[in-house]
């Protein structure tokens, strides 16, 4: 037998803050990332807003210094391609000098008519944005943060990883790759890195504006018993306690955020 573990007492405090960490959060400009990247720096955190659309990152990185009086920066960033990654974490570096929190947030998830008429192109356009840029940038940052430390990494699925609709056959897929990539980047990582996912539900961002709202009612009352979508605002729980302390013994976990889902039986 090994030797007994000690165990230490609690301090009964739980703590959400992240002052003076540094955070990047990918597709950070709107929707469930610009909810995350407000929220870090209202806790404390310098943020990096990167997303392809430059404009947008640095007007919330604006918005974010005069809302918080954090730092924060606006950086263009393709999340499908290999060397943006360095270029995002050298940039990140260069100009707060740290990495504490990264946030594999950017995604996409093209529209099809039918199986047959899914592209090569459009195939390798969803891998690479939701599960190349993910691995590549993790693997990076994760190496940076386990010889500095430690810090918190926080991927985002999604239900389609579980339960694809067939209007999601290929961004399904590569969200369960996210997935079983959270679990191997835990264990490669550890212990002074954690790995964690989130797996939001239906979230009314602006990507709701091209559902059709009354079918999604409908499917709400049947499968959601909230009985509602999320609203951005409310991933930022679960978002501040896997960066934060509080999540200290938490790593290799999927969180689902999903007001209770029902999902199809197989």
């Amino acid at each position: 037998m090994g030797d007994p573990i000690e165990l230490t007492p609690g301090t009964g405090t739980v703590d959400f803050g992240l002052t003076d960490r540094v955070a990047i959060v990918t597709g950070g400009s709107r929707g469930l990332g610009r909810a995350m990247a407000l929220a870090f720096a209202d806790h404390g955190a310098d943020v990096v807003v990167a997303s392809r659309k430059v404009d947008a990152c640095e007007a919330l990185a604006e918005e974010i210094a005069e809302r918080s009086g954090r730092r924060a920066l606006g950086v263009a960033y393709h999340a499908g391609v290999w060397d943006d990654q360095q270029r995002l974490l050298d940039t990140t570096l260069e100009t707060f000098g740290r990495i504490d929190i990264v946030v594999n947030n950017a995604g996409m998830s093209p529209l099809y008519r039918s199986l047959t008429e899914v592209t090569e192109d459009l195939w390798n356009k969803v891998i690479d944005v939701n599960l190349k840029g993910p691995f590549r940038l993790s693997s990076l940052a994760g190496e940076w943060m386990a010889s500095h430390g430690g810090g918190s990494i926080i991927n985002v699925s999604s239900v389609a990883a579980v339960a694809p609709t067939p209007a999601e056959i290929p961004y399904g897929a590569a969200k369960s790759g996210v997935q079983n990539l959270t679990l191997g980047l835990a264990r490669a990582l550890a212990p002074t890195v954690r790995v964690n996912c989130l797996m939001p539900g239906a979230f009314l961002t602006d990507i709701a504006k091209a559902w059709d709202l009354d079918a999604f009612g409908a499917m709400a009352e049947q499968r959601i018993p909230m009985g509602r979508g999320g609203q951005p605002d409310e991933i930022v729980g679960a978002a501040l306690w896997l960066a934060s302390d509080a999540a200290s013994y938490t790593t290799g976990s999927i969180i689902k955020v999903d007001g209770g889902m029902v999902y199809p039986s197989a």
